[in-house]
């Protein structure tokens, strides 16, 4: 049986486990503009914000008072000179997405240097989470209490929900650990085809399919898969169910020239694959990865009534923090020689 750690190391580890991919995303989102510099880096706050989302502090006020009782330690941890006052948390923690989204990346490209993560097969999929505060009625205008940034969304397992998206890319291997690499927080309303395209081309050279469900179904996205930035074949296949839209079929007539004949060919040569022995085990991966990790997520992280703040920003935030915290304890799960993703007691321990 493996030892645990105390609750002060275990923090302290990870913290200094996430050191480093919260600076170097910092140095790929570095702040532009006129005016002087901030007494606390981006990545500090970042790591603070990190703590209090492990500490699962679901208000910003209760997240301080976390972060207060530990300053001693934490300005340690972190080189801070002064603990930040809670004004300044408070101004920060909305503007720490960007950094988030940039470092949930750089440690996914980690856990595949270091063997944990593998690339080559990947699902994605979104899932919705309620919006705090008074529900929108369809087709009116948001009552008083109503988070008016939310949107609605629907979908099979949850029906309509009036709230915010989360979309992220899994590795979906036959076995082995699933291991999340990029998301991104929208309002519940948002096309899936559009998001997904932001998202492509940073998917890793090593992958070679891409799962997805049919709200997925697009020449953009397929486009977006399959072909470099000059439009050449990268070799990656786009694997998602096709649909049929506004009356007409869902491959249709394939012309004899033209961007729209290859693009009517392609889709000819997906709905070949997702026929095929090979192609339906490859499409069976994603009910098995993607659909489960994000009632893992939410378990983990408290967030199956609705999510901690109202505004798309502050839960942009804590969503990609959430996911970021995530993948770090998976990162300390395996390095305490646990080769799965139960992760819960480590939550238990801080």
């Amino acid at each position: 049986m493996v030892a645990r750690a105390p609750s002060g190391a275990c923090l302290e580890r990870l913290v200094r486990m996430a050191s480093p991919l919260l600076r170097a995303a910092q140095r790929q989102c570095p702040r532009t503009g006129p005016g002087r510099l901030p007494d606390y880096q981006d990545w500090q706050i970042a790591a603070l914000i990190l703590v209090a989302i492990l500490g699962r502090r679901k208000s910003k006020s209760a997240q301080y008072r976390f972060l207060h009782e530990r300053r001693a330690a934490l300005q340690a941890w972190l080189h801070l000179t002064e603990f930040p006052a809670r004004s300044t948390y408070f101004t920060r923690y909305r503007q720490a997405r960007r950094l988030f989204r940039q470092a949930i990346g750089l440690q996914g490209l980690k856990a595949i240097a270091q063997g944990l993560a593998d690339p080559a097969t990947v699902a994605v999929d979104a899932t919705l989470l309620a919006a705090r505060g008074a529900v929108c009625p369809p087709r009116r205008r948001p009552p008083r209490g109503a988070d008016r940034q939310a949107g609605w969304g629907v979908s099979d397992h949850h029906g309509w929900v009036w709230g915010y998206s989360i979309e992220t890319v899994v590795t979906a291997p036959a076995r082995g650990l699933i291991f999340p690499l990029m998301a991104s927080v929208r309002p519940a309303n948002a096309s899936p085809c559009r998001t997904f395209l932001d998202k492509a081309p940073r998917l890793p050279q090593t992958t070679r399919h891409v799962l997805a469900d049919a709200a997925y179904d697009s020449n953009a996205c397929q486009e977006a898969v399959e072909r470099d930035r000059h439009g050449r074949p990268n070799g990656r296949r786009f694997l998602c169910p096709l649909q049929a839209r506004g009356g007409k079929p869902a491959v249709g007539r394939t012309p004899h020239r033209g961007r729209r004949g290859r693009q009517a060919r392609q889709r000819q040569q997906r709905l070949d694959v997702l026929r095929s022995p090979r192609g339906r085990r490859l499409y069976q991966r994603r009910k098995q990865t993607v659909e489960p990790f994000h009632e893992w997520f939410k378990n983990a992280f408290e967030l199956h009534d609705r999510v901690w703040h109202r505004r798309l920003d502050n839960n942009q935030t804590q969503l990609l923090a959430a996911l970021f915290a995530y993948q770090l304890l998976l990162r300390y799960n395996h390095h305490r020689g646990r080769q799965n993703a139960q992760v819960q007691w480590i939550l238990d321990t801080l």
